[in-house]
């Protein structure tokens, strides 16, 4: 080794480009991210609330969840099923499609229709409710990774300096 020995020393430098734009959009992802938690919270009570109120209960000869008061994306959904299967066996397997416009049956075929159309549109709004707080979680998390990339913008170069 010679007597000059080589080292090296690290500079910090401000950042090229101003970040206070990628700061504003992690404070703005991280906020809207909790408003969609919020509003998804608020959509699946409420729905939830609002089937809970009609006392409808799963009966005995569905697929899942006998004698359950229906509240939830399941239990809506296999109530919707049932509902089919007792209108198709009233109908002897006919949809309200199928049968003349005179059959009396065709009235009870019409109002399954409505009632499961109704328990899916509740299914869909859980979904949706569902969909909203992943993508506010997921949007809390990249705010966050925005505002602590943009907190932390150093170039660090390195320099040999010898003695």
């Amino acid at each position: 080794m010679s007597e000059e020995s080589a080292a090296t020393v690290d500079t910090l430098e401000p950042p090229a480009k101003k970040v206070g734009f990628v700061k504003v959009a992690g404070v703005l992802g991280i906020l809207g991210g909790i408003a969609l938690i919020v509003v998804g919270v608020v959509v699946w009570t409420m729905v939830s609330s609002q089937l809970r109120a009609e006392n409808i209960v799963v009966p005995d000869d569905a697929a899942a969840f006998q004698g359950q008061v229906v509240a939830g994306p399941l239990t809506a959904f296999v109530q919707a099923d049932i509902i089919q299967h007792h209108a198709l066996e009233a109908s002897g397997g006919k949809t309200y499609a199928e049968l003349d416009r005179e059959d009396p049956v065709r009235a009870t075929m019409m109002n399954a229709s409505f009632l499961r159309a109704s328990l899916f549109t509740s299914v869909v709004s859980f979904g949706v409710a569902a969909f909203a707080m992943g993508i506010g979680f997921l949007s809390i998390i990249f705010g966050a990774a925005l505002y602590r990339l943009a907190r932390v913008p150093v170039v660090v170069r390195r320099s040999a300096v010898t003695s």
